[in-house]
Order: C-alpha cells, then sequence, then structure tokens
C-alpha cells in the first residue's frame, strides 16, 4: 500500500530521499513521477534530480506530438529503461519530427517525469514510484498559465489520454508514494 502525504513535497525531501535510497537498495535508483497534466512532476523531479545526483527524463521532450502520451510511456521500457545502450530521441515540437539522440548512463540514478511513466512495464524496471494527485480545476489552471494558447487547444484530447492511460495502468496503485495536493506558490510545469 502506498503512503500518502498531503504537505508540499518539498518540505519533505530528504525522507523521500532516504525513502528512494532504500527501496533501491544496492541498485541504482530509478524513480518514475507520473500524474495528470499541471500536478506538479516537473517541479517535483527539479528538486529530487539534484537530491540523488540523478539525471532527469521529462516525457514532455518524448512525446510525438500532442496525441503521443501512449507513445511516450512505451518508449520509457523500450528505450530509456533497457539494459543495452539506454536513452531516448527528443521530439522537435517545432518540425514535428523526431530530432536527436540522448543517451541515459546506466549506472547513475534516474528520475523520469511525465504523463504515463508510471506503467506496469515502466514500474517493473524502476525502484520507486510516486503518483501526484490535484483537483482538476487547479491542474488546468497551473497548466494553462505554463502553456497557455499553446496547450489550450489540445487540453481535452490530452486529458481523453490520460483518462485511457490511468484505466488501463492503474498508476496510483503502482506508486509507493501518492502526493495529494502538492502546495507550492504560483504556477506549476509538468
Amino acid at each position: 500500500m502506498a503512503e500518502t502525504w498531503s504537505a508540499d513535497p518539498g518540505a519533505r525531501l530528504d525522507a523521500l530521499v532516504t525513502a528512494i535510497r532504500d527501496a533501491a537498495g544496492s541498485r541504482r535508483p530509478v524513480v518514475l513521477i507520473d500524474g495528470r497534466s499541471g500536478s506538479g512532476k516537473s517541479v517535483l523531479g527539479e528538486l529530487l534530480a539534484p537530491r540523488l545526483d540523478a539525471q532527469l527524463v521529462s516525457l514532455d521532450d518524448l512525446y510525438p506530438g500532442w496525441s503521443g502520451l501512449a507513445a511516450g510511456s512505451d518508449s520509457v521500457h523500450e528505450t530509456v529503461l533497457r539494459a543495452r545502450d539506454p536513452g531516448w530521441v527528443r521530439w522537435d515540437w517545432t518540425s514535428g519530427r523526431p530530432a536527436e539522440w540522448h543517451p541515459v548512463d546506466p549506472d547513475r540514478a534516474l528520475v523520469v517525469e511525465g504523463c504515463g511513466a508510471l506503467s506496469r512495464a515502466n514500474r517493473a524496471r524502476a525502484s520507486y514510484g510516486i503518483w501526484l494527485e490535484l483537483d482538476a480545476e487547479e491542474r488546468r489552471r497551473r497548466a494553462l498559465d505554463r502553456d497557455g494558447d499553446l496547450f489550450a487547444p489540445h487540453w481535452d484530447e490530452w486529458a481523453a489520454q490520460e483518462d485511457a492511460f490511468i484505466a488501463r495502468e492503474r498508476p496510483r496503485g503502482l506508486a509507493d508514494l501518492v502526493i495529494a495536493e502538492p502546495a507550492a506558490p504560483g504556477p506549476i510545469p509538468g
């Protein structure tokens, strides 16, 4: 059963880092941070990665366009977490095409954040999973404050993909930690 926090995760970062290291044991820590758009995944990843001396991979860089949530999720276990030659191909949102390859050091800690990170296949290759929850109104406000006109026309399409992913994978149940309504000032990327 996952532990649930309702407080600001930044205030409990030391405890989180300890829990992640304990879960990894002698292996490198591999952390998956998931939640719906605007829930604070990017901020938590940016806080956590330096504390773990970890590489940070954002699924926003992998999704192949606005209809690419499932493909981005699949790329985590297919390329980012694979045993041999791990890494990922950046999606160039401007040209609408795959761009350059980014290798991942298989010996160094890794944090992967983004909607779709916490699937069953991805969780099987990770040492720790985090699910973020925030009410829909606040998430939408944060996401649109962050991305405005860029995201607004795609909100419903993206939300439908999130719904499908959540129904299929049940990421909350795969999490070691659920953070409900993380507190943070202003708009939160994620």
